[in-house]
């Protein structure tokens, strides 16, 4: 776990305040698209929706005086799969409200979002969350906005979506390999082996193809937030963000890269999402990382992996054929 700015422990009095806060376990954010795991593993596990259904995406959402809009919309309808590649809020925002309210309540509750952190630090944020929780609230928080949590909540949470569906306490603390791990079960291992695919998905085809590491699986979800200034959101103020997992055959690692107003370049074309700042970041961590960790690359394109990856993006997919 790394903040930046940080400071030399050895010289705290040195330290700015700003250098003194850790901003993974104390820092709370909105975390835009990256929530979008929680909504789609969410409505899945409830049955609302399945990989072969859709939403319509034709149209913004007009709901008093708010629009929800997609970033690059592709103005018809989407399936799940698409929803999830192409990060779309219109069809996050519809899928929450087919679980409802009080089932997004439950779920985020039972991922530990809506209460702080526990781990072995006194540096911890508590989540902000809307009261009272409207309508509106459940659309915007399947993509991101309007629930603040700590990056170690987003972390622990997408382990939990991929792991098999369970839900551990964070630890900084080295356990034996022997040693057993309590943990609850918050979505079905089913619901778990389906998102393990939709993560795999973004960055095959998706947001996500700047975090690639060859070899080893990566699977993820971009995520672009602006940041909240005096009465309004502020556009070029973004929290820029990527949380992958890998191998996506039986993950072991999650890699959370998160960026504060970072600022494109000639490298980014202009771009500071998500997608081309720091899904590079967590793609080279994963790529120098994992040979120290003794994960084995392995030959993406084999056909027993595709298999085991292989989601169909809609009714109209021409990969089915190749299968």
């Amino acid at each position: 776990m790394v903040s930046l700015p940080d400071f030399d422990p050895n010289q705290p009095g040195a330290a700015r305040d700003e250098a003194r806060f850790n901003r993974g376990t104390l820092g709370v954010y909105e975390m835009g698209s990256t929530f979008k795991i929680f909504t789609a593993a969410m409505a899945l596990d409830a049955g609302t929706a399945t990989l072969d259904n859709g939403y319509d995406a034709t149209e913004p959402i007009r709901i008093a005086r708010f629009t929800i809009r997609d970033f690059k919309p592709q103005r018809r309808w989407l399936s799940v799969p698409e929803i999830f590649m192409y990060s779309s809020n219109i069809g996050a925002a519809k899928m929450a409200l087919d679980v409802g309210t009080n089932g997004q309540q439950e779920f985020l509750e039972r991922l530990g979002f809506l209460r702080p952190a526990r781990i072995e630090l006194p540096e911890v944020g508590t989540p902000i969350a809307p009261s009272p929780w409207r309508e509106i609230n459940t659309m915007t928080i399947a993509f991101g906005y309007g629930l603040a949590i700590s990056p170690l909540q987003l972390a622990n949470g997408t382990a939990a979506i991929v792991n098999g569906g369970v839900l551990h306490r964070p630890t900084l603390l080295k356990r034996r390999p022997d040693e057993p791990v309590p943990g609850t079960q918050v979505i079905s291992p089913r619901t778990s082996e389906k998102m393990r695919r939709l993560l795999r998905l973004v960055v095959l085809e998706g947001t996500g193809k700047n975090a690639a590491a060859p070899g080893y699986l990566v699977g993820g979800k971009t995520g672009t937030a602006e940041k909240m200034g005096t009465g309004a959101y502020l556009e070029k103020a973004l929290l820029s963000s990527f949380v992958g997992a890998f191998p996506m055959t039986d993950p072991r690692y999650v890699v959370l890269a998160l960026l504060d107003e970072p600022h494109g370049n000639e490298r980014t074309f202009g771009y500071a999402t998500g997608g081309w700042v720091a899904a590079p970041i967590v793609g080279r961590t994963i790529a120098r990382a994992a040979p120290l960790l003794g994960v084995a690359p392995v030959d993406e394109t084999a056909p027993q992996i595709r298999r085991k990856m292989y989601v169909r993006i809609n009714s109209r997919d021409p990969r089915v054929a190749s299968y």
